[in-house]
């Protein structure tokens, strides 16, 4: 049995679905979801955070519009109020449509999700953020190969510093997703076109 539970959404909702999306949204959700220029993201911010508070909700064992939330140093979420102690630890991440939500008891997690595709400075981003380890694998790649070896890299490397909770404070280059101690790195593929990661601290 793992010790997480993941779950895959669309956001694309339809309008009724959208609604009720916001009816469950806090005050500081709807002020940050009117400051999105397009209406496409911000129907994916509030899409993405009513799940987050639905998924939690179920289980927590409470209403939706009551779960608190609160934000760490470098802004990762947590469980705050009268479920601070409840040993819940969770993590979300959303590439274009798609959302991945991660969920687990009494250890910290992270997750990241991207859409695998071809960009033209991905060969400068490798050298400049993935170890001297990870570059000399990604480098060694076949062309093909590259564009998922690339963000097979990348997710992983994301989700750990989410479930550290240091943000960019931990530069990506200065730890090789392969050797991290102390916690367990999985790569999955949530859906066709896009591969995520999840991370979380071993018991």
């Amino acid at each position: 049995m793992k010790p997480f539970d993941l779950v895959t959404i669309r956001l694309d909702v339809a309008p009724d679905a959208f609604r009720a999306a916001w009816a469950v949204l806090s005050e500081s959700e709807r002020q940050r979801a009117s400051r999105f220029t397009f209406e496409r993201d911000r129907k994916r911010f509030v899409a993405a955070r009513a799940t987050l508070r639905r998924l939690l909700a179920a289980r927590l064992g409470v209403q939706p519009h009551e779960v608190e939330l609160v934000y760490g140093q470098y802004g990762k979420p947590a469980l705050g109020g009268r479920s601070a102690n409840s040993g819940l630890r969770f993590n979300v991440s959303y590439c274009d449509d798609l959302a991945v939500y991660a969920f687990a008891r009494g250890r910290e997690i992270g997750v990241d999700v991207e859409a695998v595709r071809w960009f033209a400075d991905a060969e400068d981003v490798a050298a400049r953020f993935f170890s001297s380890a990870e570059y000399e694998a990604y480098a060694a790649l076949d062309a093909l190969d590259k564009p998922s070896g690339f963000f097979n890299c990348w997710t992983r490397k994301e989700a750990f510093i989410k479930a550290i909770g240091d943000g960019l404070n931990h530069p990506l280059q200065s730890f090789d997703v392969s050797r991290v101690s102390g916690w367990e790195i999985e790569s999955f593929v949530p859906a066709p076109g896009f591969v995520a990661a999840v991370v979380t601290e071993r018991s």
